[in-house]
């Protein structure tokens, strides 16, 4: 058995499509504003991604650029400014941050609805209480893509590897939505292996090269792959494909797995909290 691929490029390309004919729907364009501090150039790159796949999609550019020795204050002035701008429809800080400054403190500048990212404690606490909200956009973009494979999740086991705000946790509270039965493991998850290989869905989000072998997968389970890690072979993710393709019944690959998703979803909650406010209107 070798295991089928969900294509995140081709699912990512059909829900940029949507949500372009959403946003030339509206009766004003919805605006993305980005704010990218300091000169990293991972950060550089993705923001630019970012500006360009929303441009495309018939989305506003407002884009902030603060020097590497920005004082918090200073940041928290931009993020102010653009909260209590109307034509900014959603707001993205990029992270990481420059060592001084304190990202939760920042993230928390952003109003909830404005919050595309779905990072702040209200953004956060909606989906919590699973009430509507910001979803954050790469486990949004994995459900989606769970969606597009026709894969299952009410009743189903859910294993997430991970525990980060940024993916682990949200992975698992979407998943709870979903009707699935979830369990979280992490660094000191016990018998790692043995718990993986009870899920269904297994999501790998720990940030570790190849933590997930064929050992950890149940034979026919749905693997999804959100680590992505630059090595000396190229763009790996967290799960060993070639010792689990072989076991598993689907699995998402890095490059163009999750990755691509994360964009997509990004841009739809710019024109749903777009979408949200003209109701409002």
């Amino acid at each position: 058995m070798t295991a089928t691929v969900i294509d995140g490029r081709m699912v990512a390309r059909g829900v940029r499509e949507e949500t372009a004919r959403r946003a030339a729907a509206l009766t004003t364009a919805p605006v993305l504003a980005t704010v990218l501090v300091g000169d990293d150039p991972a950060s550089g790159v993705y923001v630019a991604n970012k500006r360009r796949s929303a441009a495309a999609a018939g989305i506003g550019d407002v884009h902030r650029h603060l020097p590497g020795t920005a004082s918090e204050a200073e940041v928290a002035a931009v993020l102010d400014e653009l909260a209590a701008d109307d034509r900014v429809t959603g707001i993205l800080l990029q992270l990481p941050l420059p060592g001084h400054l304190d990202p939760a403190r920042l993230v928390e500048r952003i109003p909830p609805e404005k919050d595309v990212d779905g990072l702040t404690t209200r953004s956060q606490g909606l989906l919590a209480r699973g009430e509507p909200g910001l979803r954050p956009c790469t486990p949004a973009g994995v459900i989606a893509l769970l969606d597009a494979a026709g894969i299952g999740l009410a009743g189903r086991r859910a294993v997430v590897v991970g525990r980060s705000t940024l993916v682990g946790r949200p992975m698992a509270q979407l998943l709870l939505g979903r009707d699935a039965t979830v369990t979280i493991a992490h660094s000191r998850t016990r018998d790692l292996p043995a718990l993986t290989r009870s899920a269904d869905v297994l999501v790998a989000a720990a940030g570790v090269p190849g933590i997930i072998t064929g050992a950890h997968v149940a034979p026919g389970a749905t693997v999804v792959d959100v680590g992505i890690h630059r090595t000396s072979d190229g763009l790996v993710g967290d799960v060993d494909r070639a010792g689990v393709a072989p076991v598993a019944g689907a699995i998402t690959p890095v490059p163009g797995g999750v990755g691509p998703m994360t964009i997509a979803m990004l841009l739809a909650n710019t024109v749903a909290a777009a979408q949200t406010r003209e109701a409002a209107r």
